[in-house]
């Protein structure tokens, strides 16, 4: 099985934890030390030598941050995270902090001391980062200073950084290979007026060099650091563990192998100007480059839109991907209809089910990330990951809400049913269905070319907001092929000002949570593409989404009666097709249930 349910924190080893890292400020003549989620690459996902936000305050969401002072120690996490991180965190010595309305340099500015110096690893803090807050904290006498990370003093059982194997991804299924990839941003770099650009993000490596690796277990990819200059030729910086042969015989001449410890050094001769994302690179780059004289041009990391905007190769082998994946989660769904109303199963039971129907197709990778199974109450935390301390027997008469993905060579799923367990609360039904006209909606959207994710995400929300009711999460996320399930820049959000391209891969996943009760999360991926024209319509170019996930949607949470002509028929569409794409494919107890379950309304 690939998830796996032990808690590696508790509450209970927090308070220990803070105490001796308190020490340890002593030692160093510091007055606070911050500890992000984030590794050296700011990626999502990190290794577990990697987590020591976790380590140290038992909080395990994928985004926020710890500041440790001498009274106070403040864990900053966002709406997604409110509940989870009380339940995760000892509150006797830490307290939540609402983030983004609370800022590092304002909570400082507000909580520490004038004089206060407070440490920071450079290494995993971005430039953009530390500018913001020292901009708060001018005037006020507190000093941010980089200095060795405190944590990697006091964790004495630190595990061993990953040293799998980085290993060929064919072009049959990049769709374009590695020398036409660097080809393309060496010519950007030109045209730009840039020397090179300092690559620190291992997807946009793994993507660049047509590879994938296994050091982020969920995220097929191998750490390392990489440069590519305006002539395509790059320098990849990864832990000679990890290279064998075939990786040089794939690689090619064009790519020269270092090993980390040659990084800075490398850094120090760099053709200038030298491009570095200020959202993304650490600021010990930054302070590097600028050491070493060369001249610096902050800009976005030209991989992250090139790499957003799938081929034709990669988008038929994301579709294959859904249809095998679709098969599986209809497998799974027949077996949650079959326990009936009261079912023997917990949350693990389920869990591992749904994972053993993936790896049944054969071609099951990894899971893209642990999955979210919450019953009653633990559906209403947006993030929730069971372990045995939290492992829940399914409740009858609520929702049981089962948010999943899987890893395969061709392409990487996430989808989210929430399911009735038995009989539903009425007031469960009609958020549902309101929570079910915002996906569909942004489904049927058309839009101009231009619009960016802000301009969508109200769509989702239009039907809820009518009804007093919203979501503390973005519609959707941006996804990788057989790469992270979730990859920037395009989103589908309120706060994302990148134009949707045709060919980005985005999730949609309008939700509703009462805390306390139930969770309602429906996601589907969507694809961009070129609207077709209409009849009596100008010449101005639109775009569409075209779904990729096909899996039947609860039927018994839905209020008919809440839905347009134009939803319903768009509902009876979709199960029309998940039925004729995966009927064939699945056992013969699964087709029964699926042809009730696909049924028009």
């Amino acid at each position: 099985m690939f998830q796996t349910f032990d808690a590696t924190t508790t509450p209970h080893t927090g308070g220990p934890r803070l105490a001796a890292l308190r020490e340890q400020l002593k030692r160093e003549g510091l007055d606070g030390f911050v500890i992000p989620r984030a590794d050296a690459h700011q990626g999502e996902y990190v290794a577990d030598c990697d987590k020591r936000l976790a380590w140290l305050t038992g909080f395990t969401g994928s985004a926020g941050f710890c500041v440790a002072l001498a009274e106070t120690a403040g864990v900053f996490i966002d709406g997604r995270y409110t509940l989870q991180v009380r339940d995760q965190v000892d509150l006797d010595h830490f307290t939540p902090v609402d983030f983004p309305k609370n800022k590092l340099g304002d909570w400082l500015a507000d909580t520490a001391k004038s004089g206060d110096v407070i440490g920071f690893d450079p290494w995993l803090h971005t430039k953009g980062d530390i500018d913001a807050a020292n901009k708060s904290l001018a005037d006020t006498g507190i000093t941010l200073k980089p200095c060795e990370n405190l944590i990697d003093c006091i964790w004495a059982d630190r595990p061993a950084a990953p040293t799998d194997l980085m290993v060929p991804y064919s072009v049959d299924l990049a769709g374009k290979s590695s020398t036409e990839k660097r080809a393309e941003i060496a010519e950007k770099l030109r045209k730009d007026g840039r020397g090179s650009v300092v690559l620190t993000q291992p997807d946009a490596i793994a993507w660049l060099l047509n590879t994938r690796g296994t050091d982020l277990g969920q995220t097929p990819v191998a750490l390392a650091f990489a440069t590519l200059d305006d002539t395509g030729h790059a320098t990849l910086f990864i832990d000679p563990a990890k290279v064998d042969d075939a990786l040089r015989q794939h690689l090619g001449n064009d790519v020269t192998i270092q090993s980390p410890d040659q990084f800075g050094p490398a850094i120090d001769t760099l053709k200038g100007p030298v491009l570095v994302d200020k959202s993304t690179a650490p600021v010990w780059l930054d302070a590097r480059l600028k050491s070493a004289g060369a001249t610096v041009a902050y800009a976005a990391d030209p991989i992250l839109l090139a790499k957003a905007v799938k081929n034709e190769t990669e988008i038929a082998g994301t579709a294959a991907a859904h249809i095998r994946d679709g098969v599986a989660v209809s497998e799974f769904l027949a077996w949650v209809a079959a326990q009936g109303p009261t079912p023997d199963l917990t949350e693990i039971d389920v869990v591992k089910k749904l994972e053993s129907f993936r790896a049944a197709t054969g071609k099951l990778k990894n899971i893209s990330f642990d999955t979210i199974c919450g019953t009653g109450p633990h559906g209403a935390i947006m993030h929730y990951r069971v372990t045995q301390e939290t492992n829940l027997p399914i409740e009858t008469n609520t929702l049981l809400l089962v948010d999943s993905g899987a890893q395969y060579l061709d392409g990487t799923t996430d989808i989210t049913r929430t399911m009735a367990i038995g009989t539903p609360p009425t007031e469960a039904i009609r958020a549902f269905t309101l929570v079910l006209k915002g996906m569909i909606t942004v489904s049927m959207a058309r839009f101009p070319t231009g619009l960016a994710g802000r301009d969508i995400d109200p769509l989702a929300r239009h039907a809820l907001w009518q009804a007093g009711l919203d979501f503390d999460h973005g519609t959707g996320h941006g996804v990788g092929v057989y790469l992270s399930v979730h990859e920037g820049p395009q989103r589908i959000s309120r706060v994302s000002d990148v134009p949707l391209q045709s060919g980005m891969i985005l999730s949609n996943e309008p939700g509703y949570y009462k805390p306390g009760h139930f969770g309602i999360r429906i996601e589907n991926l969507i694809v961009v593409e070129p609207a077709s024209p209409l009849k009596g319509a100008d010449d101005r170019e639109m775009l569409q989404f075209r779904t990729l996930t096909f899996a039947p949607i609860d039927r018994s949470l839905i209020d008919a009666n809440l839905l347009t002509a134009p939803e319903r028929d768009w509902l009876n569409a979709y199960h029309h097709e998940v039925a004729e794409k995966l009927r064939a494919r699945c056992t013969p107890e699964t087709q029964i249930w699926l042809d009730t379950a696909c049924d028009p309304i």
